[in-house]
């Protein structure tokens, strides 16, 4: 489920800045994201962002499987292998979803759309590379955070194809919110986090953009 409003207040001030970006920053908050989540567009554009969040997130290694490799403390550590290894199961649904659904639909101006998802994934890897203690975690969990919404729209693609959407396993709200928390205790690793994430719900945001002009594109010819 989606990180809403009232679980943020639920959450008390621990949660703090975290939360605040999320409500304010977070893919729940962009209405081209509703509109395929709550299948009020075509099919094609389903397969569309499915292709797209794959070119994103659909490769080993991936955001959380870096910041893995980067975690100073122990609790960031515990989480990310917990993470890493449920979003291996992620990827493989939406491995399967793009699979269903074939081909790209064909859409003016292609070229610079690949393009510009080739630099959102190049920015989320060097995110999630980062040695600034803070910044890698970061981008790993607003990764989990937003993925429960990005998953709706995974899901209302694999209704539409006849796959069975799997539980996810991604670590759940107490225990994502537990590590802010925890890493939010230091200054500056909180200031490196809120980047990393921050960044991260940037490249997300842009992709729905950019998904939302390809269907608009797709319209007009």
């Amino acid at each position: 489920m989606p990180f809403d409003s009232a679980q943020i207040a639920r959450s008390g001030s621990a949660w703090g800045a975290m939360g605040s970006l999320v409500a304010s920053d977070g893919s729940a908050n962009h209405p081209y994201l509703r509109r395929l989540a709550e299948n009020l567009e075509s099919l094609r554009d389903l397969a569309d962002a499915a292709h797209y969040i794959c070119v994103l997130h659909g490769r080993h290694p991936g955001v959380i499987d870096h910041a893995r490799a980067h975690a100073h403390v122990t609790l960031e550590r515990d989480w990310a292998e917990a993470a890493a290894e449920a979003f291996a199961a992620e990827r493989a649904y939406l491995v399967r979803i793009v699979a269903a659904a074939g081909p790209l639909p064909s859409t003016p101006g292609h070229a610079e759309s690949e393009a510009a998802a080739h630099a959102q994934r190049h920015a989320l890897e060097m995110l999630a590379q980062s040695d600034r203690a803070g910044c890698a975690a970061g981008a790993a969990l607003a990764l989990a955070i937003d993925w429960a919404t990005i998953r709706e729209v995974l899901d209302a693609a694999a209704n539409r194809l006849g796959i069975v959407v799997p539980a996810s396993r991604l670590p759940i709200v107490e225990e994502t919110v537990s590590v802010v928390d925890a890493l939010a205790r230091q200054g500056s690793m909180e200031r490196a986090m809120l980047f990393g994430a921050q960044q991260v719900f940037a490249q997300h945001r842009g992709l729905w953009d950019l998904l939302e002009a390809r269907a608009s594109a797709r319209g007009i010819h």
